[in-house]
C-alpha cells in the first residue's frame, strides 16, 4: 500500500478516558484504521502487563512501552534500553532515607522496595490495571528493569535529578515520577519502530496529552494533542485534536485525513 501509514496512540487520556474507558467512536476509528492498510501501534508509558487487554480489545501488537525503553513490533521484541543498576541502586537508597518508595518494573511485572506505602496505593489505583506491586526489595538484582517508579510529592523530585544523571525523571502523578534511563523517550522507540518498517516522515502520526508524550508530539511529524492535554504539551503538536470525552480520536483521525 503505497499511502500507508501508521499511527501511534497514547493510552491514559487518549485512546482511554478519564474513567479509563474506551470510547466507542475510538475503538471503531482503529480498526477502520487498520481496513485501510494502516499500521496502528500504542506509545505509552505503561508497562506491557498493564495494557493487555487494551491490546487484545483493539487487536495491536505493535508498541512502544516504557516511555521508549521496550519495543515490541508485531508481536515480538525489537528494542531494549534498561536502567542502570548500579545508579540504580543507589537512587534506591537515597529514596529509603527519604520516605520515598519505589516500585522496580521489567517487562513481566513490578515490585515495590517497602511493603506498602499510601502513595503507592493512591497513584497505582488510578491506572485501574486490577493488580498492586508487590513486595520484594531486590528484583532489581539479576533482571533488566525498564523504568522504575519513584514516589514523592511535586518538587521534591528535583534531588534525584542533580544527583542521579543516568536518568530521566517524568512526572505522571502527583505523587509519583518515572525513572527512565537518560535519554530514553517515546520518540527513541518510535524511531526504532518506523525505520525497520521503512514508513516516511510524512507517514507518521502520533497522537498524545501528557507531558511524557512532548518528545513524541515535537519529533513525530503529524502530531495530534487532544484537547485535555495541559497548554504546553498542545504547544508541540502540529494539530489539536477535542478531547478524549468529545471523540477527540475520531475527530482528529478526520482532521489529519486519515478517516
Amino acid at each position: 500500500m503505497m499511502n500507508r501509514s501508521i499511527i501511534f496512540f497514547d493510552i491514559d487520556g487518549t485512546l482511554l478516558n478519564h474513567d479509563k474507558k474506551l470510547p466507542l467512536s475510538t475503538k471503531e476509528s482503529i480498526f477502520k484504521l487498520k481496513e485501510l492498510g494502516h499500521e496502528v501501534a500504542i506509545a505509552t508509558g505503561r508497562a506491557p502487563f498493564m495494557f493487555e487487554d487494551l491490546r487484545k480489545e483493539l487487536d495491536i501488537n505493535t508498541y512502544v512501552s516504557y516511555n521508549g525503553q521496550y519495543v515490541v513490533l508485531k508481536g515480538e521484541e525489537l528494542y531494549r534500553n534498561p536502567l542502570n543498576i548500579s545508579s540504580l541502586e543507589k537512587l534506591t537508597e537515597a529514596a529509603l532515607h527519604n520516605n520515598h518508595p519505589v516500585v522496580f518494573m521489567d517487562h513481566e511485572d513490578m515490585r515495590a522496595n517497602v511493603p506498602e506505602h499510601t502513595y503507592i496505593t493512591e497513584s497505582i489505583a488510578t491506572l485501574k490495571i486490577g493488580r498492586f506491586p508487590t513486595h520484594d526489595p531486590h528484583y532489581y538484582k539479576g533482571r533488566e528493569l525498564f523504568q522504575t517508579l519513584l514516589f514523592c510529592p511535586e518538587r521534591e523530585e528535583k534531588q534525584y535529578e542533580q544527583e542521579f544523571h543516568d536518568f530521566d525523571f517524568v512526572r505522571w502523578h502527583p505523587v509519583s515520577v518515572d525513572v527512565l534511563p537518560k535519554g530514553g523517550s517515546k520518540a527513541q522507540g518510535i524511531k526504532k519502530i518506523v525505520e525497520r518498517l521503512g514508513i516516511h516522515p510524512e507517514r507518521q502520526y502520533a497522537f498524545g496529552d501528557g507531558l511524557n508524550d512532548m518528545e513524541m508530539l515535537s519529533t513525530v511529524q503529524n502530531s495530534v494533542a487532544m484537547g485535555n492535554a495541559e497548554e504546553k504539551v498542545k504547544s508541540v503538536a502540529k494539530y489539536e485534536t477535542k478531547s478524549v470525552e468529545e471523540n477527540g480520536i475520531f475527530h482528529g483521525l478526520q482532521m489529519v485525513g486519515l478517516l
